[in-house]
């Protein structure tokens, strides 16, 4: 089964609910059991309490794993609250974790912040690196963290590369697989253990709804959804649903997305105020060769850099825009541009790319009115530099 007629099957019973297409949405907390001896047995019963999933739960992760080819998988509220899951779960006071420099924000956060403070010892590693990550492995090492491409920058991880280093030494790999949305890439099929996504982004694809998936083999799914139900950190039912539907017409929005991107990224690299773009579909990307070799596809979210410009001309471009907007997600249907500071949150790797770092997310427009958009705004821009 390809992925399309997947995302538009998988998780539907339509002959377990009347005929009816889509899946229910449960609003539930509590469970009745018809005799004592059924509570007696709850165990072995699939629904016994809300926030342990409903048909409506089991709808959107029996889609999604079927989409990741994972054995099991778990929905947080967020994000964040599925990245919180997956590095708890194989984690604990006395291990160490090896994460990409490249890290969304927030993973650094709560590596910096909650597992050190657990006695979890964090190092972070140059995103480039591949085989070489063998080097950085301690005794302790229980985790290594991926993502890739990565946040701002975009570097593309060799993660074959990495996977074997830590298969060889027993160490769990996990992937922030928001970017390539279980879609154009597959890590679990490379031998990675667990992938993680924002859903929020294009798995919702419609920029109102929070959410997050873990995805894992069949080894680990006990200990995912042990962590998970441990934390309670559940998804309400509205949202779940939000994202089952979003998840039916993903295959199409990302198509329109990556097209849509590589047509504007060959745009800016044309532009006199532009010196980088950072997208791994781009030939002249570092990473091209191996994006070509792991990922079937490109998302709408991409990199580049702006000659040295006063703050002014920033205000100049930015504040005139008609279609793009400015705020801190992507993966929705309108399209968003922000300046950023990669600089400041590397530690394992220095970022010094002289001018102003610049990430923008192409949305669902017409890709020529976007284009002139951005033409005009950095005319303005260029009459600054």
């Amino acid at each position: 089964m390809k992925d399309d007629t997947k995302l538009t099957h998988k998780g539907l019973h339509p002959f377990a609910n009347h005929g009816i297409v889509n899946p229910p949405v449960y609003h539930a907390s509590t469970i009745l059991f018809p005799t004592l001896d059924a509570l007696d047995n709850k165990a072995s019963a699939k629904v016994v309490y809300g926030r342990r999933g409903t048909p409506t739960s089991f709808a959107l992760i029996e889609a999604i794993c079927a989409l990741e080819g994972g054995h099991g998988g778990v929905i947080c509220s967020s994000g964040l609250a599925a990245i919180s899951v997956a590095m708890t779960a194989v984690l604990k006071a006395g291990d160490h974790v090896l994460l990409t420099d490249s890290a969304y924000l927030p993973t650094r956060q709560f590596a910096d912040r909650v597992l050190r403070r657990f006695g979890v010892e964090v190092s972070y590693y140059d995103p480039r690196i591949g085989a070489g990550i063998d080097g950085l492995i301690r005794a302790n090492t229980r985790l290594i963290w991926m993502e890739s491409p990565g946040s701002q920058t975009f570097e593309v991880q060799d993660i074959p590369a990495i996977v074997g280093i830590a298969r060889a030494r027993g160490i769990v790999t996990a992937i922030d697989n928001t970017w390539g949305a279980g879609y154009y890439l597959k890590p679990l099929a490379m031998g990675v253990d667990i992938s993680v996504q924002a859903a929020t982004k294009y798995i919702v694809g419609h920029s109102d709804t929070m959410l997050g998936t873990v995805v894992t083999n069949e080894a680990l799914y006990p200990v995912i959804q042990a962590e998970w139900d441990n934390f309670g950190g559940c998804a309400g039912p509205d949202d779940i649903y939000l994202a089952t539907r979003g998840l039916r017409t993903m295959g199409v929005r990302l198509r329109q997305h990556y097209a849509a991107a590589l047509k504007v990224a060959h745009f800016l690299e044309a532009r006199p105020e532009v010196t980088q773009v950072m997208h791994p579909a781009l030939e002249s990307s570092p990473d091209h060769a191996i994006w070509k070799r792991d990922f079937t596809g490109a998302c709408g979210l991409f990199g580049f850099v702006l000659k040295a410009a006063p703050r002014a001309a920033l205000a100049d471009l930015l504040d005139h825009l008609r279609f793009f907007g400015m705020g801190y997600s992507w993966g929705g249907f309108e399209s968003l541009l922000i300046p950023t500071d990669p600089a400041h949150i590397r530690t394992a790797t220095r970022w010094d790319v002289p001018g102003q770092a610049m990430r923008i997310h192409i949305g669902l427009e017409d890709v020529d009115d976007l284009m002139e958009d951005l033409a005009c705004g950095l005319d303005r821009y260029g009459r600054h530099i």
